[in-house]
């Protein structure tokens, strides 16, 4: 006897009109009671019934087995009640803020991290929560898994949604410094995204033994799969990996060839850094009185040089020439420059650059200082870095603001302290229009003195008429980056700004997210 849910299925999958209803039987005589002068509504109320039949007739389950195992222990303390009172708020926020807060929802971050500095475990109660935020926030996993814990990893089992948690590498005690056993096993038979975390991990203890581990395996590896473990090698990093990688060089991906060769030129040492310092050489050579430097771009990009990452055809449309120059520069060893003009890399950056064939032409100079801004990040070089960006701006009538988004990236190799320096001053000559992504770049609380410019240019773009709206990237991150000891100042503006205006509310909603902050981080001190 067929079963009536399946011919209910396949009539409407087929359409009354080609499959008739199906006809009364024993194993469902409601049915009779069906008008059947209209199929389609027919089809619909017997589907109703059978659903209501079937759901009737169903037998309990069995009882589900009780936990083989409880979770592990965890030693970690739980954080004091009143900011497990906060996380609980945190958790069950949504959407935006009310009228005196901002968006407290986007805090979550702040304190998790915090937390996690601080040695403690989530409140056991908090937990299943805290794994539903991560779950649909990508960013809070790596804290909230490694805050969760073990009780996280063992609610993780028995719940699909969070598999997320069982993907993650579990942080080891603070003596051990081996991967566990079941290390290799996880390797070879792991879902992809927890056997580049293993192999992250591995790294970051035992760089040898990560390289090993991907060699055994290199040559079975997909195209998609060998770049980003290629990624992982960033950790441990040496002239180690060297052999491996001047392999990867041949490898039939252009992808992982290309990860390959950027990897290499961030080993100064290495034979691809010094084949890219003898193009570069070629390239760009001190004028015979010092006065400037002379650029003779790479006619053609030979087979060599496509093996050492450069491609033949510029992805951005860019001039042949002027893409294998800026290559060629980029992937060369910084040390290079002062190693063989004698000059620092501010005296460099002062000098004229003239074409080889007509020294009066300066088509290159941005071509090699773009190349050379990509290769101080690179090769993570705060000398480099610092004269690129050149002293901190000073405020004065014609000076245009210079923040673009190589700025950032810049100001991102030097020490935390100095970059906030160089922003507040920034900020102080040029107001925050150019701001954003300097800011962004800067550790996290600001320093009191970048604190005191974002808010003293707040201050005077309320004062010019602008609207706050005109700086909403830049109010969003001062809610999460500002250091709360700002709040006074920023309450002060608040009460001087007209009631019920842009302005006013937009003040006042800072200073209260202020203090909630405040509040929130002496509440995890405690």
């Amino acid at each position: 006897m067929s079963d009536p849910w399946e011919s209910l299925q396949t009539t409407a999958l087929l359409g009354t009109d080609r499959r008739p209803l199906p006809a009364p039987g024993p194993a469902a005589p409601y049915d009779g009671a069906v008008d059947r002068t209209d199929p389609a509504t027919a089809l619909l109320e017997l589907a109703a019934l059978e659903t209501v039949r079937r759901r009737a007739g169903a037998l309990p389950a069995p009882a589900a087995a009780p936990a083989d195992r409880p979770a592990g222990e965890d030693p970690r303390p739980e954080p004091p009640t009143a900011a497990a009172r906060r996380l609980s708020l945190l958790l069950s926020t949504r959407g935006g803020g009310s009228g005196v807060l901002a968006n407290v929802g986007e805090l979550l971050p702040q304190w998790l991290s915090t937390a996690r500095e601080r040695g403690f475990r989530a409140p056991a109660a908090s937990v299943p929560a805290l794994l539903d935020a991560a779950r649909t926030r990508s960013e809070l996993r790596p804290d909230a898994v490694a805050l969760a814990g073990p009780l996280g990893r063992w609610l993780a089992e028995r719940n699909a949604d969070w598999r997320f948690v069982q993907r993650a590498a579990p942080e080891p005690p603070p003596a051990q410094d081996t991967v566990p056993a079941e290390g290799d096993q996880l390797w070879h038979e792991g879902l992809f995204a927890e056997r580049v975390t293993h192999l992250t991990v591995l790294r970051r203890r035992d760089p040898a033994a990560g390289l090993a581990l991907l060699g055994g395996t290199w040559s079975t590896e997909r195209a998609e799969d060998r770049l980003l473990f290629l990624d992982a090698l960033q950790e441990g990093l040496s002239l180690d990996d060297e052999p491996f990688l001047e392999a990867a060089l041949g490898d039939r991906s252009k992808n992982v060839r290309a990860t390959a060769a950027e990897l290499l030129s961030t080993l100064p040492g290495s034979a691809l850094a010094t084949r890219m310092a003898e193009r570069a050489r070629a390239a760009v050579r001190l004028s015979t009185h010092g006065t400037h430097l002379l650029v003779t771009p790479p006619t053609a990009c030979d087979p060599a040089m496509q093996r050492d990452g450069i491609p033949p055809k510029s992805p951005t449309g860019r001039g042949e020439r002027a893409w294998w120059f800026g290559e060629v520069i980029a992937a060369a060893p910084l040390s290079l420059w002062s190693g063989y003009t004698g000059l620092t890399p501010g005296q460099l950056l002062a000098l004229r650059v003239g074409d080889a064939i007509d020294e009066t032409s300066s088509t290159w100079a941005d071509d090699l200082r773009e190349a050379w801004a990509r290769a101080a990040v690179r090769q993570q070089d705060a000398a480099w870095a610092r004269a690129l960006l050149g002293p901190a701006p000073v405020p004065g009538p014609g000076r245009p603001a210079r923040a673009t988004g190589a700025s950032a990236k810049l100001l991102a190799v030097l020490p935390p302290a100095e970059r906030a320096v160089w922003t507040a001053a920034f900020i102080e000559a040029h107001g925050l229009g150019d701001a954003f992504q300097l800011l962004g770049a800067c550790a996290t609380p600001w320093t009191p003195p970048l604190s005191t410019a974002v808010v003293e240019a707040l201050a005077r773009a309320a004062a010019s008429g602008a609207y706050p709206w005109s700086h909403s990237g830049v109010l969003g991150m001062t809610e999460r980056a500002l250091s709360p000891e700002s709040a006074a100042a920023v309450e002060e503006l608040a009460a001087g700004a007209a009631p019920a205006t842009a302005w006013g509310e937009t003040f006042a909603r800072l200073a209260g997210t202020l203090r909630f902050r405040e509040a929130m981080l002496a509440e995890l001190a405690a």
